[in-house]
This record gives C-alpha cells, structure tokens and sequence, in this order.
C-alpha cells in the first residue's frame, strides 16, 4: 500500500484483500480493493470549501402529477429550500423547474448564483412560484443543468434530481443519450418520491451519472433526505478521482465493480490510459471508504512462479496541460502453488462481497418473476435473497425483503411470497437492492 496524498488535501489509500496463491492452471485472480479518503474538511466538520470549489443544481419535478396528492408540491418546495439552507457559502447553485421543458427558476438567465444569506432568501423567495403543470421528460432537465454546471470553474459538479413519475414525454434513446454526454461532467443523486415513478429510470440515472438512488414514499420525509443529500455533497472535496488499472503483457481485467458502499459495475467504464492500463471512474469523494471487486484473468504458469497481476492506483486530473497525479496505490498478486489448501481457500471479504453482489441480482430479477407472474421463479430468487442477507447480517435487506415474502426459514431461503403487498414496500426493496453492509475484518 502507498499513500502519495499532498499532506494539505484529504489522504488516500488503498488497501487490496485477496487469496494469491492459484493452483496449477489456475488463471483468475479476485481482490478486493478498499479505498479509504480521510483527513479531509468532513472529518474535522470544518466549513471548508472543496479545492476549486462546489456547485449544484437541484431540479424538481414540477409535472402535473406532483399536484396529485397536492403534498407532494408542497413537500418539494419545502425539500428544496432544506437543501438551499445547506448549501455552503460561496457554493454556485441553480434551481431548475422539470416538466416536458425545463426552467430556471432561480437565479434565472443561464446564470449560477453564489450561496450566501441573500441568494439563499432570493432562493427560496423563488420555490413559491412552483405549480404543477405540464408533462415528463428527465433528459430536458439534465441538460439544462449540465449547461449551467459546464459554465462553472468549480471542481465539485452536482445534481439532484427528484421526480414522481415515468419519463412518458421523451424518447428512452434520448435520455440515454443525454446522460452518456453528462457521465463524467457533473454527479448526480436521483429520488422518486411516491409510488408511480420508474425504478429503472431513476436508478439509472444515478448509476451513469455515479450518484445514489433512493425512494422517498411519503412526500413528509423529503426535506429530511434533501438535507442529508445537500450535506453529503457539500462535504464532497476530491472531484474525477478514477481508479486506474495497469496489467501486465498477457493479462485482462474481466470486470470491475464497486461492491461497497452499493454494488455499481463499472466494467464498461473503462477508458483507456496508455499501454495495458485503463481508468474507471469514481466520482467525488469526501471522508469515507469504498470498496472494488477486481478479477484479472493472468497467463498460465507454473508451479512456485509469481506474477504481478494488476497494479490498482487513484488517478487525479491535472490542471489544463498538466499530468494527473497518483493519490494511493496497491498491489494485485498471483503466485502458483500445489498447496491445495492455499490454492482453494477464498478470501473473506471476496466470498462476502460476490454474495452481496449476488444478493442484489437475487432481489432484481425475483420482484421481475414476481411482476411477469412467475411465482416459482419468484419464490426461488427471494428465497436465495433472504438467505443471502441472513448469511452477510444485512439487517435492512432482511427487512425489506420480509415486507415481500413471508420468511419461513431464512438460513435455507425458504419463503412464500406475500399474496398483497403495498407498491411502496415493493419499490423500496427493488431501489435499494444494491446497498450492501461492509465485511466485518478480524
């Protein structure tokens, strides 16, 4: 492990569990790569600005749905101006009305205005003007706020979007385009607030543009959550940190995928950063810890050689005509043995992080079973799910999945599927399907 973090800025490393030893033949190696940022301005709960900067967007469903029932305007509104009052002073910040158009709503004329007591009264002076009224298209209000966020110098770019409903009044091909052109310029946190949204839709929209998802049910919970959310952004301090991966002649990463705090495979992510080496994107980052599941598929060799089979190291962007910078580094290492129980043994935080990445696979496609009507395919897959979680000690996930099935005995996954169950418990369960509880290390 190597730290190479300037002692001013918040402190990398980088940490790589995995089993080294592969029996003869063997070619995959699996690791766990746990990155750590600490020592930042969120650790001291100090009001220090992010270096370069933040700026946020904050973009509000105002369809005509959100007047039905009239709560969830109005829970919007106040939502909204929770999240102003977290703001930072000199944080950029825009409000975006989100119909079948977008509209600024303040500070208006393609401008970003600067968060102190007076733009965060004007702010909020603004929400009043809210109504709702008109259709959905999601893509119109990403792109308005990337507009907004491209104009600014700021190093930390954020969005958070809250919508109620379908995206029924654009193309899927369009927002699909518009957040492949956003990926990489801001991050973006997504909520659904009620019933009546689209799970893929605004898991989606977190997953490309690296934020998170969530559901907010009752429209009463949404200044709690716009509070947190503000707060969590505001401590971001580290922008477009990726994970760069460098293998050696004959060596090829398989897959990547963020395991901790929430499963995200970044896989496809990939760009590339000079020979045999690739960079994956991992967003923003204050004072906290996150894990990555490697697999490297390495050459074969014989028995008692060792290789170096990936070289994991966070990349920071230079400045404009400037190099990036490595913040931390770790080691991924194969070494052939006949040692059988060397060979055959699994790292713990890699069995424990393939079953929660199984678990989440588990809950998507047994609520899609459940949804196209195939009971015994449902049963199946939230069986494997209950048991998974009562296996890892993901308390919560327990909890939702037994508002789903009736638990008969979890250790064996054997459950029967509730004959009703309330939407809300069934989307809460599939939005948060991905989260997952660290490994406890000895």
């Amino acid at each position: 492990m190597a730290n190479f973090a300037k002692p001013s800025a918040p402190r990398f490393s980088v940490e790589v569990y995995q089993n080294e030893f592969l029996p003869e033949g063997g070619r995959d190696v699996h690791a766990i790569v746990t990155v750590t940022s600490t020592g930042g301005a969120t650790a001291t709960r100090a009001a220090v600005p992010a270096q370069g900067g933040a700026a946020v967007v904050i973009m509000v469903d105002c369809s005509g749905s959100m007047e039905y029932p009239p709560d969830k305007m109005r829970g919007a509104r106040e939502a909204t101006a929770a999240a102003i009052d977290t703001l930072r002073d000199g944080t950029a910040f825009a409000v975006i009305a989100g119909t079948h158009v977008a509209k600024e709503v303040y500070p208006g004329q393609g401008r970003l205005a600067t968060a102190g007591p007076a733009t965060r009264a004007q702010a909020k002076e603004a929400l009043r003007g809210l109504s709702a009224g008109g259709g959905t298209a999601i893509g119109t209000w990403l792109r308005l706020a990337d507009g907004l966020l491209r104009q600014s110098p700021a190093a930390i770019r954020h969005g958070i979007l809250l919508t109620d409903g379908r995206n029924e009044h654009e193309d899927p091909a369009v927002l699909r385009a518009t957040l492949d052109a956003c990926a990489g310029r801001f991050t973006c946190d997504a909520r659904g607030v009620g019933t009546d949204w689209e799970v893929k839709e605004v898991t989606g929209i977190a997953s490309a543009l690296l934020g998170t998802a969530d559901i907010v049910a009752d429209p009463a919970h949404l200044a709690e959550d716009f509070t947190r959310m503000m707060g969590n952004a505001m401590g971001k301090e580290v922008a477009d940190v990726a994970l760069r991966l460098w293998t050696p002649v004959g060596a090829e990463i398989q897959y990547v995928k963020q395991v901790a705090p929430a499963v995200q495979d970044l896989t496809g992510r990939r760009v590339e950063a000079g020979p045999r080496a690739g960079d994956y994107p991992t967003g923003s980052w204050g004072d906290e810890s996150r894990e990555y599941h490697v697999c490297v598929r390495v050459p074969g060799a014989s028995v008692g050689q060792e290789m170096l089979a990936a070289r994991a190291t966070l990349m920071l962007p230079g400045a404009p005509g400037e190099p990036p910078s490595a913040l931390a580094q770790g080691l991924v290492r194969a070494v052939w043995t006949t040692d059988l129980a060397a060979s055959t043994a699994i790292n713990p935080q890699v069995a424990h992080y393939t079953g929660q990445a199984e678990l989440a696979q588990a809950i998507q496609q047994g609520l899609e079973a459940r949804k196209l009507g195939d009971v015994d395919g449902a049963t199946a897959k939230l069986g494997r799910a209950v048991q998974l979680a009562s296996a890892s000690g993901n308390a919560d996930t327990a909890k939702l999945l037994a508002k789903v099935v009736d638990v008969v005995d979890a250790a064996a996954g054997t459950v029967r599927l509730k004959a009703k169950v309330a939407d809300a418990d069934e989307m809460t369960l599939e939005t948060r399907s991905t989260q997952t509880v660290r490994v406890k290390k000895t």
